[in-house]
């Protein structure tokens, strides 16, 4: 059966009961078809770019079956494909993996020589994304009715971006989402009424537009029905800054006046149409907010609320006690899978717990392999004798594939990154759950902190102890979710050989400074700009603390031989036996520096 391309770009507006409908036929013809579907993009994806420099390299010499593909190109990484995204952020405008133009680069949350990763874009991929995104309320609707009959509080950013030599744009994802002509332009959509106006979210300005998104969400807190961020860290940000901003927000609804720090122009105009005089909301904002008593305060305050709106798998599944104290055990639907390479897919059962989430993958997002996984026998690749990759719709079950995309815009059997495994079956479609971002060891928000990265960092902050004759003898890590925002914790345990001379409280104050100094730009934004990490924390143990930790894992079944010191902790016993043997804690005394990314 063939499943004709223009199927693939023609999103169904999801505007009323009919285009509702027609939204879940495409999604039952896309699963039913998975593999022509899957066929036929690949098909597409080579004619279109047959002329590149990237595909001619390997002799496909026009060639679009899935078989002189498969034995022709490569599997790569991103330091594979360097030298040709820095031939292009350089103003290399030739067909090089693309042969549309290449209107601007995604910055990935992962990292490269400590820089966002460039992932190259052409205009058509937005219309793509913004297929995916028309599919999501159709899907909801089926579990959670009438939400054409309110709005969604959604604390929705802007980050910083940069340009490239070239002049094109560089940018996280959404943030080219939120500033394309689709999103700012898009046609009304019952379903998707905002609370936040677009001025507030386009505002630069993390205070002015988290104090606007907030006024908004409290003015309209009977019209809304969902209150979510695109990460449960984010959404807890924002209940932070209630709480610290409460008795200003109050005033400005009692007074009908804004706030004197928001000077954004366009936001104070839409603001001036927006906020009106109203003592008595001001009052129940007061009342609710002036307490100690935060549990529930989302129902309390926005008592319509269906669900929260975040992403609370993998690295974001911290959060969820927080978000459960918060929100009174609200659902948390999980609705999308996406990244900056490509969009994947949704979660056709959107009301299920977190920990058991399963995405559909759409197959016309773009072409789908996936390298069978298992962490006792990593696989090596070469280019000499490719590894033999499963197709979509040929995954098995329970196994555990990495996940390796062929894209429209010129991405070709690109290892993401991302581990997933399979849970079952939609049709002839699987469904995967994300198990996690390969070798990522620590993560808050959007940050991503491998082995490596941590293990230099603990150098780094070393150097400051050597004129004390100390060293760390050991060390492990956890990512605290409790504080909001949320920070790395770093345990040491130090030999300090002069007694009489040791590190003082300061310099190792000053340790923790050096080791976000020594992370990637992406933690250091989230630090500096975004606000979404806290000042990294080193805790002090007590000499012997990791022996008591061996012992503990021996006592569990580990093998003496082949113990290993985990440099990341989550399991409760663990943590608590390295928390009671504490001896002291440090904080880093000021932000590291960040600056947006000059490319070269």
């Amino acid at each position: 059966m063939t499943v004709e391309s223009e199927m693939f770009l023609e999103p169904p507006s999801a505007v009323d009961d009919n285009s509702l409908t027609n939204s879940l036929q495409f999604i039952e013809e896309m699963t039913i078809n998975t593999d022509p579907v899957q066929e036929n993009v690949l098909a597409e994806i080579l004619s279109q770019n047959a002329e590149t420099e990237y595909l001619k390299r390997f002799g496909l010499n026009g060639a679009t079956d899935r078989e002189t593909f498969k034995s022709k190109v490569p599997v790569i990484t991103y330091e594979d494909l360097l030298p040709d995204i820095q031939r292009i952020a350089n103003g290399d405008t030739s067909p090089i993996l693309s042969s549309h133009p290449i209107s601007e680069f995604l910055t990935s949350s992962g990292t490269s020589a400590g820089e966002r990763k460039l992932m190259p874009t052409i205009h058509q991929e937005m219309d793509r994304r913004q297929l995916l995104y028309s599919l999501l309320m159709p899907v909801m609707n089926q579990y959670v009715p009438d939400l054409d009959k309110g709005k969604a509080l959604h604390f929705l950013f802007i980050k910083a971006e940069t340009k490239t030599p070239s002049g094109l744009v560089a940018r996280p994802v959404l943030t080219a989402y939120y500033k394309s002509e689709q999103f700012k332009k898009r046609p009304f959509d019952p379903y998707n009424v905002l609370t936040s106006p677009n001025e507030a979210i386009l505002c630069p300005d993390s205070f002015q537009s988290m104090y606007t998104q907030m006024l908004c969400g409290l003015i309209m807190r009977h019209e809304v029905l969902r209150v979510g961020a695109v990460f449960a860290s984010g959404l807890l940000r924002a209940i932070r800054f209630l709480q610290l901003n409460w008795a200003q927000l109050a005033h400005d609804i009692s007074t009908g006046t804004l706030n004197p720090k928001i000077t954004d122009p366009s936001i104070r105009e839409c603001m001036s149409k927006i906020l009106k005089p109203n003592p008595e909301l001001a009052d129940f904002v007061t009342k609710e907010c002036s307490g100690q008593n935060w549990e529930r305060i989302i129902p309390r305050i926005w008592p319509n609320t269906k669900y929260l709106e975040v992403i609370v798998t993998g690295a974001m599944a911290q959060y969820i006690p927080t978000l459960d104290y918060y929100s009174g055990n609200l659902p948390k639907p999980c609705t999308m899978y996406a990244s900056s390479e490509c969009y994947f897919g949704l979660n056709l059962k959107p009301m299920s717990e977190p920990n058991e989430v399963s995405y559909t993958i759409m197959p016309n997002m773009g072409y789908f392999e996936f390298l069978p996984h298992d962490d006792s026998s990593p696989i090596t690749l070469s280019r000499d004798s490719p590894p033999k990759l499963v197709d979509l719709a040929d995954v098995e079950i329970g196994k555990f594939y990495e996940l390796i995309i062929t894209t429209y815009s010129g991405l070709c059997r690109y290892r993401v990154g991302d581990i997933l495994q399979v849970t079952g079956f939609y049709n002839t479609d699987p469904q995967f759950k994300f198990v996690r971002r390969k070798n990522v060891l620590l993560s808050i928000e959007a940050d991503k902190t491998d082995e490596s990265e941590l293990q230099k960092a603990i150098e780094n902050a070393s150097e400051l102890l050597k004129e004390f004759n100390t060293s760390v003898v050991e060390y492990t890590s956890f990512a605290d979710a409790k504080s909001i925002p949320g920070h790395y914790v770093i345990y040491w345990e130090l030999f300090i050989k002069d007694s009489s001379n040791p590190p003082s409280d300061g310099v190792l104050n000053q340790c923790c400074l050096v080791m976000e100094e020594s992370f990637n730009t992406v933690y250091r934004q989230g630090r500096v700009a975004d606000n979404s990490i806290g000042p990294l924390e080193i805790r002090v143990v007590k000499n012997g603390t990791f022996e008591e930790l061996m012992d503990y894992a021996i006592s569990r079944g580990a093998s003496i031989n082949q113990y290993k010191v985990p440099r990341c902790v989550s399991f409760t016993p663990i943590m608590e036996l390295l928390d009671s043997r504490v001896v002291s804690f440090h904080f880093s005394p000021s932000p590291p520096h960040w600056a947006p990314e000059r490319r070269r």
